[in-house]
């Protein structure tokens, strides 16, 4: 039976029951709905995590044969092994009482996926573009200057072809742009992406500075160090002034 099928049956297991807060009318066939719908979670989850039948008996000390009659929905296991199950099988628990699969999530992201770089082939084509403009460079003389042929630039500003990186690195730094200057950093993706940048930055501070960045107790210092650095040059000029004479 498909899970579609079985979350059917359990949703109208519901709609059958009695008033709001009542068990339904034949109580065990909603348990059998309910076994089944977590056996199909969880051979979804196996056979995702390319694990077999054997692998998940040994996990738990039982027979493969045990894994089986949970996966068809004969028997159920306990919440304890569900909890070692998705920590070997790298889902979360609650996977296990949801109502999608890992193949229709996988299905569901490639589709994402295919949507976003397309619309981040365009983002990157008005990147490009503007870059171009703003520069006065025509995509013939920006071609001369790179080597990259004009129709293609074309294209790549139109986001009809994604620009290889090699060639965006070349068309970048012809119009005075670095690669950030392309990145995304609107969407949840883009902060992650940014995340990690600066945490490249920061493991590369020598050890002191990293320790005392990290230390809470110096929180208010690097909020005077930020303050300080969105001060005008000659402002901060008249405040070491104002330390000297202090310390004079």
């Amino acid at each position: 039976m498909a899970f579609e099928d079985i979350s059917a049956r359990m949703k109208q297991a519901r709609a059958d029951a009695e008033p709001a807060g009542t068990v339904a009318a034949d109580p065990s066939e909603s348990f059998r709905v309910r076994a089944r719908m977590v056996g199909v979670l969880l051979r979804d989850a196996r056979l995702a995590a390319g694990r077999s039948l054997g692998d998940c008996g040994r996990l738990l000390h039982v027979e493969a044969a045990q894994i089986e009659r949970w996966e068809v929905g004969d028997e159920a296991p306990s919440l304890p092994q569900l909890e070692l199950l998705a920590y070997y099988l790298d889902v979360p628990v609650s996977h296990f009482w949801g109502l999608t699969t890992r193949e229709q999530s996988a299905h569901d992201f490639a589709r994402v996926q295919q949507e976003y770089l397309a619309l981040r082939d365009r983002m990157v084509g008005v990147l490009l573009r503007q870059a171009r403009e703003e520069t006065g460079l025509t995509t013939a003389a920006l071609s001369s200057a790179t080597g990259v042929p004009a129709d293609l630039i074309g294209q790549y500003e139109l986001g009809e072809l994604p620009v290889p990186l090699h060639e965006l690195t070349v068309l970048a730094n012809t119009l005075r742009k670095n690669l950030s200057y392309f990145l995304e950093s609107s969407s949840q993706l883009g902060e992650l992406l940014a995340l990690r940048e600066m945490w490249k930055h920061f493991t590369s501070l020598p050890d002191d500075l990293r320790q005392f960045a990290a230390n809470p107790i110096n929180a208010g210092f690097l909020e005077i160090a930020y303050m300080l650095s969105q001060m005008p040059a000659d402002r901060l000029r008249r405040i070491g002034e104002s330390v000297l004479n202090i310390t004079m």
